[in-house]
């Protein structure tokens, strides 16, 4: 079963810095870890963003990156108030027409 990682925030501080760090996160995460698509929303002071992986693995993998450290202690010094993080897996899906 595919997994879905849900991370949201409540927004303390963004900046350019946190612009470049997470265009390449999700690079990062696309390219070399497997990440299947990558969606990232902000309406206010909060934050939602979905990642679709195939396995757990990946996921641990990712976690454990030294770039994806490192943003997680900016995010947790500056960006942001307060975060959580969920980890899913996926039952069922849904959609209609041809998108993703």
């Amino acid at each position: 079963m595919p997994y879905a990682v849900i991370f949201t925030a409540e927004i303390a501080e963004l900046d350019e810095e946190y612009a470049t760090t997470a265009e390449h996160l999700r690079q990062l995460a696309l390219t070399t870890y497997g990440c299947r698509e990558f969606t990232s929303l902000r309406e206010g002071n909060r934050e939602v963003a979905i990642s679709y992986w195939d396995s757990e693995e990946q996921i641990r993998a990712w976690k454990q990156d030294q770039d994806h450290l490192q943003a997680q202690q900016r995010g947790r010094e500056k960006w942001y108030r307060n975060y959580r993080v969920q980890v899913v897996e996926i039952s069922r899906e849904y959609h209609s027409g041809p998108g993703p």
